[in-house]
């Protein structure tokens, strides 16, 4: 069982509509496009995601630049609100759904901006030799620059 006192949060404030960084999260295609770190990328090929209470996703990254072996992730959704709310298990995929963290992201209209709050329960900043945080915080500036704007940090 995980422990939800580990984990962090990350907020952006984006020039972009809840339609548009919802279907950043949930559409296979923009998912392979800038769903992991600087450096590494996912092939469109391993994005397999059925966002639907229960539905289960998997996705591939790829380091090119190192040479490091792919990382597999998997997880299911237990709670989808459209343009609203995501929360999903996340890790690798032979581990039980419920030793894996969670993640929370919820989109809020600000009216000209849009408040992107991501929040990972169930794993501190660092954990094994990959650096969640950096990692997560590098994914969402991938992001940021995949939408085409500065984006500002919260």
């Amino acid at each position: 069982m995980i422990d939800t006192a580990k984990g962090f949060t990350l907020v952006r404030q984006l020039d972009a509509t809840p339609d548009r960084i919802w279907d950043a999260w949930t559409d296979p295609d923009q998912i392979a496009e800038w769903w992991h770190p600087r450096g590494v990328r996912t092939p469109r090929e391993t994005v397999s995601f059925d966002v639907s209470v229960g539905g289960e996703y998997t996705y591939t990254m790829v380091d090119e630049v190192t040479g490091g072996g792919p990382v597999i992730t998997a997880g299911v959704f237990s709670e989808v609100v459209p343009q609203q709310k995501l929360v999903f298990t996340w890790g690798e995929p032979d581990l039980a759904d419920a030793d894996r963290p969670v993640i929370t992201v919820t989109i809020d209209d600000l009216g000209e901006l849009t408040r992107l709050t991501f929040d990972l329960r169930g794993a501190d900043g660092v954990s094994g030799d990959g650096f969640l945080y950096d990692g997560w915080e590098s994914a969402l500036d991938v992001l940021v620059e995949f939408l085409g704007q500065a984006g500002v940090r919260g």
